[in-house]
């Protein structure tokens, strides 16, 4: 197994607006179907992850500094701080947004949907 994380630069993510920055801790392959994305997550100020919904997976945002702006399915929008987290369950849509001068941070785990298994 490779140590090394495997950064990449994705522009407009999503429909986003700016360029966000992945440093990838684990590739898919690497989390035996059981996860989809497990990232660092940097935005400048201005920059977005562009609103999606989940279908079969959810997604996790814990944020590590700066402070988070999330669409929340459209029906709310949230405001984290350093050690808050928010759940996107499978079904349901979100956005990420950094509004402030400071960079923000998050770790992303995407998660798949499988049956509890006994």
């Amino acid at each position: 197994m490779d140590n090394r994380m495997k950064s990449v630069d994705q522009k407009e993510f999503l429909g986003g607006q700016g360029t966000v920055h992945f440093d990838h801790i684990l590739e898919a392959d690497e989390m035996h179907g059981m996860n989809r994305v497990y990232a660092k997550v940097t935005l400048q100020k201005g920059c977005s992850v562009g609103y999606h919904v989940h279908q079969g997976d959810g997604e996790d945002y814990y944020v590590l500094k700066g402070t988070a702006t999330i669409d929340d399915n459209h029906e709310r929008t949230l405001t984290l701080k350093p050690g808050e987290h928010y759940f996107t369950p499978s079904g349901k849509g979100h956005s990420l947004t950094n509004l402030e001068e400071d960079e923000l941070q998050v770790m992303a785990l995407i998660i798949y949907d499988h049956e509890k298994q006994d």
